[in-house]
């Protein structure tokens, strides 16, 4: 039976958890760089009932699998409103993610220590953050730790072998949410070292009977082709070519091209140290107080820790090895480097310099949000201009610098009130206060312009009610926000490939259509002499209105250009 303070304890968690994460749902819309993309095919796919091939405006989406635009229709199915939908899966992802890293500590050790290793996750900035975004990863990062859970059970608890089925089974449906699913499997490479070597805490019989293994890979086959096997068939039999075309993009320049050549997103090789070290704070300063206590489990060969933690390692070391690296695509390690650390958590947030380094962090970071706001209230620093130009905001909108200063005032009175002794209680404030002020003040106050909402129906507004608005050079969030009718000539395609398209599709009903262009290098010349009407600046980028019959005649079909096939490039590397 738990005791009265754990069982207090996991419900102050799970009500921290449900704040941090669920706050601010319903209050925006969708923002890039991913969540209008993946949102707009999930709803393209509801509307057109397609479920197995993904389209992103006209053109076929093969960039991911499908598993996370059939999650979102399923919430959208669920609510039918998309500004609540759309963050759902993200959230009950997070929520899973937390359940069973505390499960799973729970088991290994004790109640205790499962809190701790969720509270470890929770309060880890990237964690939070990811979360709170309609991106794949946390869905994947359910998935895989939902893997790593099954295959603990039976390798480290059991023998369980239908939780170690389950787990692979897990790890195939990660791999049709986003390719690298797998990751947890990775477990199998120490665990079969750690048996050889004898190491205490296996629980897992050696590896023989080897039906019973392979049950796991065909476990992880069938969850895999609950989507690739109808999916092939109708791809190879329907005789579309842009079908086969999905399918050698998808399952081959999406998976291997991309991570052994990538062509965007480079870093260099210790890239993800820097992620860890920062994105992963506040857990991640506790990590030089870990090292003795992973010393002495190595020693002691106490697979419990070192599975875990070989694993993390593992998983850092295949993102590493690509030179493409974004810094979310560790995440899935983090649930994984919590419950190594688990068993000691408790006792190294007992100690002074953990305390005093964990009051600094707060400190630092309330002091920080507070000067900032007041900066920007004072006076107009170099850093309020540039949100401004970037995000198109009206100087002397102030809201959002009311919000951060108070935000760090609220930060900086709980570290001065609660002191470096109530270290713990410091964190989960200055979390709460992030994320909750996040979501109710500073995100809505950003939304009209980082969702392009406010853009698109100001377009609408200038072209009238029953015009038709052609998109050339779009982004995912100007057809997702887009009124009225509409047209769009690709996604992919260059920026003078579709111009030229556009021009030629206006050109037929000249008095009821118009473009709307983002103003790129290849197209400068044209819109000027054109007459081009300015709309506004979104997302960092410039957009106008242009009537057809004021394109020049020498505009109407111009040669493709080196500045807009870098363009394109731009705009894949982006996808």
């Amino acid at each position: 039976m738990p005791s009265t303070r754990d069982s207090r304890d996991f419900w102050l968690l799970a009500i921290l958890a449900l704040l941090v994460l669920a706050t601010g749902i319903g209050l925006r819309d969708p923002w890039p760089a991913d969540e209008p993309r993946f949102v707009l095919v999930a709803k393209q796919m509801w509307e057109s009932g397609d479920w197995w091939f993904p389209h992103r405006g006209q053109e076929l989406y093969s960039d991911k699998p499908p598993l996370f635009f059939w999650l979102l229709g399923a919430s959208y199915a669920l609510v039918r409103n998309w500004t609540v939908a759309f963050l759902l899966p993200s959230l009950l992802a997070a929520l899973g993610t937390l359940w069973l890293t505390f499960d799973l500590g729970r088991r290994l050790w004790s109640r205790r220590a499962g809190l701790w290793a969720a509270a470890a996750v929770l309060c880890a900035f990237q964690f939070a953050y990811q979360a709170k975004r309609a991106q794949i990863d946390p869905t994947v990062v359910f998935f895989i730790t939902l893997a790593f859970y099954g295959l603990g059970r039976h390798l480290l608890l059991g023998p369980h072998w239908r939780w170690f089925w389950a787990g692979c089974f897990a790890a195939g449906l990660g791999v049709i949410s986003k390719g690298v699913g797998f990751l947890a499997l990775l477990a199998l490479l120490p665990y079969a070292w750690m048996r050889w070597r004898d190491w205490q805490g296996l629980s897992a019989p050696a590896p023989r009977g080897a039906g019973r293994w392979a049950l796991g890979a065909v476990a992880f086959l069938v969850a895999i082709g609950l989507w690739l096997g109808p999916m092939l068939w109708m791809a190879l039999s329907d005789g579309d070519p842009a079908h086969r075309a999905y399918v050698d993009d998808l399952l081959f320049r999406q998976t291997a091209t991309r991570y052994a050549d990538a062509w965007h997103h480079t870093q260099p090789a210790w890239y993800f140290a820097r992620v860890v070290a920062v994105s992963w704070l506040p857990f991640s300063l506790l990590l030089p107080w870990l090292f003795k206590p992973w010393r002495e489990a190595w020693r002691m060969r106490d697979a419990r820790v070192w599975l875990p933690l070989a694993t993390f390692v593992l998983v850092v070391l295949f993102f590493s090895m690509s030179a493409g690296k974004r810094d979310m695509y560790i995440l899935p390690a983090l649930p994984m480097l919590a419950l190594a650390a688990a068993p000691f958590l408790d006792g190294l947030l007992e100690r002074r310099g953990v305390r005093r380094a964990l009051f600094t962090l707060a400190l630092l970071l309330g002091l920080g949000l507070l000067a900032a706001g007041v900066a920007a209230l004072a006076g107009e620093p170099r850093f309020e201009l540039k949100l401004e130009a970037g995000r198109g905001m009206p100087a002397g909108q102030d809201g959002v610098w009311w919000a951060l200063a108070a935000m760090g005032a609220a930060i900086t009175g709980a570290a001065l009130w609660l002191q470096p002794r109530r270290a713990v209680a410091l964190v989960a404030a200055m979390t709460a206060v992030l994320w909750c002020g996040w979501g109710l003040a500073i995100a809505p106050q950003l939304d009209g312009e980082s969702s392009s909402r406010d853009l698109m129906r100001e377009v609408r507004a200038l072209a009238g009610p029953g015009t038709e608005v052609g998109l050339v050079a779009w982004r995912e969030q100007n057809l997702l926000q887009a009124r009225g009718p509409t047209m769009e000539f690709g996604f992919k395609r260059t920026p003078v490939q579709q111009w030229n398209a556009g021009v030629a599709w206006a050109s037929q009903a000249p008095g009821t259509r118009v473009l709307f262009v983002r103003e790129v290098d290849a197209l400068a010349d044209c819109l000027q002499r054109a007459g081009a009407r300015h709309v506004g600046v979104a997302n960092r980028r410039t957009w106008s209105l242009v009537r057809p019959d004021a394109v020049p005649a020498d505009c109407h079909r111009l040669p493709e250009s080196a500045d807009s096939q870098k363009e394109a490039a731009a705009a894949q590397a982006e996808g």
